[in-house]
């Protein structure tokens, strides 16, 4: 019932390790600034309709229609902005331990049980509240290739 959040152990330093394992920075740096949005919309409560602002903004600065349009530079910019933008709806910086990442991740998951969107699930599907929730955490391959590609966690050698 809680959205999806993608690529969660990615940070400052382990973006430029994923950049490096697979050999593609603007794979990297979307994948990053998905995690952060997503992160931030999901697990606090950043407001989706800024985020896409800011999307929209940019898109437009550089003439281009498509998130696929935008260069790795256009991707560190927005990450640095929902950076900015995290900070300024938490008070606090976005996170770079991953270990921190996963327990607000974990507590996000928990915490939603009794939110709006999933009562109402519960209800449409006739699913008693006191069976709870539970989170799921897995490991992902990006995409099939024929050399080695990194997964979202990021290991000590891509720090």
């Amino acid at each position: 019932m809680l959205d999806t959040v993608l690529n969660l152990g990615l940070n400052d330093a382990s973006v430029r390790g994923l950049a490096r394992a697979t050999g593609n920075e603007r794979f990297a740096w979307d994948s990053y600034r998905r995690f952060v949005q997503m992160f931030g919309n999901v697990v606090r409560g950043v407001s989706g309709e800024r985020i896409e602002v800011e999307i929209a903004a940019l898109k437009s600065r550089r003439g281009v229609e498509l998130d696929t349009d935008l260069e790795v530079d256009d991707l560190r910019e927005l990450v640095a902005t929902f950076g900015s933008l995290y900070r300024e709806q938490t008070g606090e910086d976005f996170p770079q331990e991953p270990r921190e990442q996963l327990r607000q991740a974990i507590r996000a998951v928990f915490d939603s049980w009794n939110g709006e969107r999933a009562v109402q699930y519960r209800r449409l599907n006739r699913i008693p509240d006191e069976w709870g929730t539970a989170v799921n955490v897995q490991q992902m391959v990006f995409g099939t290739r024929a050399r080695r590609v990194a997964p979202a966690w990021p290991s000590a050698a891509m720090r």
